[in-house]
């Protein structure tokens, strides 16, 4: 659905992409993640027809960007990250108009306003002025605007941003629902939200991709593979933390004393979990365990990794 090849993006001098090259699927969800101004919203302008690349090649649906505009952008339905809505239009006059605008002609206008309306769970607010919707609602009519001429791909730049964490969760949802009949790119700066939505991920950070693959397979190319909470009473820690050291899977133990119990957080190696082994040397050493718990690495920790400076 998408092809991007040696995609680049100057301003004025400053390099916004370098030369950027992926692919995704057609019925992919896939995240576009990277840091404040590595290029996201860029590529996404350029791939929705905003804007022209300095250099490099982008098609969609098999059509150039650039050469094939026009054609290009009838399979691309785009939400960028702040949706421009015209505040004085009710919801469904706007649906219309803009359905109008993207090439939807007679009756299908109607239906196609419908579909988006019941699909957005807009029907409620259908006759109420724009400018009176909460931001959540408006976010909403964004996503239904981007969807009203039945597009292939859906660009989708931070679409749940400044939601409440209900208003996530519905988006969440509807974005699953989408990909039955959609391609998705998406953007978003709440990474738990990704890992749980995409099929895979980019990550981009000065204008270069870092890494592309399943974030399954991102979080096992972290040196670690989670960490540990072990909580235990016993009158050498020192000594606990040279023993615990040495257990298979224990990368590394650092600990803190409160109320005369030691707090230790320790790093796991990846694909391990050194749990059990940890308890029974425990219970050999006779040590108190009130706390033994295992949190995985997440998207998260592969972001930070990858894109934070040396």
């Amino acid at each position: 659905m998408i092809e991007v090849e040696q995609l680049t993006k100057r301003y004025a001098g400053v390099t916004a992409l370098e030369g950027i090259s992926f692919h995704v699927g057609k019925g992919e969800i896939v995240g576009f993640l990277g840091p404040n101004g590595a290029g996201k919203s860029t590529t996404m302008r350029i791939l929705a027809g905003y804007m022209p690349p300095s250099s490099g090649r982008a098609s969609v649906a098999g059509y150039d960007v650039v050469r094939e505009s026009l054609r290009a952008r009838e399979h691309v339905g785009y939400m960028p990250e702040n949706v421009p809505l015209y505040q004085e239009m009710r919801v469904v006059e706007y649906l219309r108009y803009r359905a109008a605008l993207k090439g939807v002609r007679g009756r299908k206008i109607t239906e196609r306003v419908n579909d988006v309306l019941e699909l957005c769970n807009l029907s409620d607010v259908a006759r109420k002025l724009i400018g009176t919707l909460s931001k959540g609602y408006r976010q909403r009519v964004g996503l239904a605007d981007a969807m009203v001429h039945e597009p292939d791909l859906l660009i989708l730049d931070e679409p749940t941003i400044g939601l409440d964490p209900n208003q996530i969760r519905q988006v969440r949802d509807l974005i699953r629902n989408l990909a039955r009949h959609h391609t998705i790119l998406l953007s978003s700066h709440i990474l738990s939200e990704v890992e749980l939505t995409c099929h895979r991920v980019i990550i981009i950070n000065q204008g270069k991709i870092e890494a592309l693959d399943t974030p399954q397979n991102l979080r096992h190319r972290l040196r670690t593979g989670g960490e540990i909470r072990l909580e235990i009473h016993t009158e050498t820690p020192e000594t606990a933390a040279a023993q615990i050291k040495t257990l298979a899977g224990i990368r590394s133990a650092e600990w803190q004393t409160e109320d005369d119990w030691h707090h230790f957080q320790l790093q796991v190696e990846t694909d391990t979990d050194p749990r059990e082994a940890l308890f029974a040397h425990c219970v050999k050493q006779g040590w108190k365990v009130r706390e033994l718990s295992l949190t995985r690495t997440s998207l998260e920790d592969v972001f930070v990794e990858m894109t934070q400076p040396e």
